[in-house]
């Protein structure tokens, strides 16, 4: 599998989004929002980062949909950041990630919006932030929406679905498969769980003590405050709603705010816990809950990695770091320099010419004839003849202008 699947509870958004987007400088990728201003407020604070991107969603006018989608097709370092108004139809194969800032509404929209990434069969990844106010949001629209009540309770499995997939401890792909119908007894050894094993505890206790405090306070308040009186905050709130005086109050101070939010999301995604989206989010006890209470089921929790918003450089092949040597990665970067400015000319995407797997394979090999040339991959009779030379002459000159030792 080509495609690195990654999923990382939301910390500090643009933080983590940042840190993913340096490890891609100069690639392109889509970025997903669920509403058109987190778009419009994504793309801006891009922009004024220095990133070369583009908005695209249902509220800007056909024109300039069209302009934006153009642009994208034909830059070959060009962000977007969109709804899932963007995408449908599109065939741009060297889409190199798709990040989903907001998470969508199931796992078949999640596994077809991560599928525009790496149609071209190189190295792509897949990176998804999810947090508990995002399930809020999307039971609400849910709920305001004018479908049926049969049509709603589909779509809760599916969402609560979507939401198993991103507390999972399993191998990505394979829950990813299992969802539709195809089992797979091995591992992808190419996404997060794999690569980055978790650690699962024994959680019955604190989800016990969690459970506990959703139904002592009146199952009418939401995950920040539940923590307080967990850890023993003596904050104005939990103070006014005399939430210190009950035998919940600081019964887990043992764990940090951060693995509180895990346990809660968990058991969110485990059925234990609902979110009441017509209560601002507060949290409920679902019928499931009983037995916990009881001490009649026990919990299994992932425990959250240190430093779990980071995603990890990907070493499969298909990417500029696949190239081990730096002249190899310098070689490529011209390559693609070259590809853009003769796309540009044409009015072409730059993919017409060259695939970047083609360009890396130059990078690689370093032809300096033209029947060397003719032996890559994705060097055919036609572009040969056509762009040939031109590659030719920027890989000599790389050669001629490298400082010693680097040829």
């Amino acid at each position: 599998p080509n495609i690195r699947y990654s999923v990382s509870p939301k910390q500090n958004p643009r933080s983590q989004i940042m840190r993913f987007l340096q490890q891609h400088r100069d690639e392109p990728g889509i970025i997903y929002c669920l509403s058109r201003k987190r778009v419009d407020d994504s793309a801006d604070w891009l922009k004024s980062e220095g990133w070369n991107c583009l908005p695209y969603h249902a509220g800007l006018s056909a024109e300039q949909r069209a302009s934006n989608q153009e642009r994208f097709l034909r830059d070959d370092a060009m962000v977007m950041v969109a709804t899932v108004a963007f995408g449908m139809g599109i065939d741009k194969p060297d889409v190199r990630f798709v990040v989903h800032a907001d998470p969508p509404k199931s796992i078949e929209a999640y596994y077809q919006e991560t599928g525009r990434a790496g149609r071209d069969g190189a190295a792509a990844e897949a990176f998804m932030l999810y947090g508990m106010q995002d399930m809020a949001l999307l039971q609400s629209l849910l709920l305001k929406s004018e479908a049926d009540d049969q049509y709603r309770r589909i779509e809760r499995l599916k969402l609560r679905a979507l939401w198993g997939y991103c507390e999972t401890v399993r191998c990505r792909r394979q829950v990813l498969l299992s969802y539709f119908g195809d089992a797979r007894e091995t591992s992808c050894a190419n996404c997060d769980a794999c690569l980055n094993p978790v650690e699962g505890w024994d959680g019955t206790i604190a989800a016990q003590k969690a459970l506990s405090c959703i139904y002592r306070t009146g199952q009418r308040y939401g995950v920040g405050h539940l923590i307080d009186v967990l850890r023993g905050e003596s904050t104005e709130r939990v103070q006014g709603q005399q939430h210190d005086q009950l035998p919940t109050f600081g019964v887990g101070a043992d764990l940090s705010p951060t693995a509180w939010q895990s346990v809660f999301r968990q058991l969110v995604a485990a059925g234990l816990v609902d979110v009441d989206v017509e209560g601002h989010g507060s949290l409920l006890l679902s019928p499931e809950a009983r037995p916990v209470l009881r001490g009649q089921q026990t919990v299994m929790l992932r425990r959250d990695p240190a430093g779990s918003a980071k995603t990890s450089r990907r070493s499969t092949p298909g990417n500029d770091d696949a190239l081990a040597e730096p002249e190899d990665i310098a070689l490529f970067q011209e390559l693609r320099a070259k590809r853009l400015e003769l796309a540009r000319v044409q009015d072409v995407p730059p993919y017409v010419i060259f695939h970047d797997r083609t360009l890396r394979e130059m990078a690689r090999r370093k032809p300096a004839t033209l029947s060397e040339l003719a032996d890559i991959p994705g060097v055919g009779a036609g572009k040969l003849d056509r762009y040939g030379a031109t590659f030719l002459a920027v890989m000599r000159h790389v050669r001629q202008t490298a400082p010693l030792g680097l040829t």
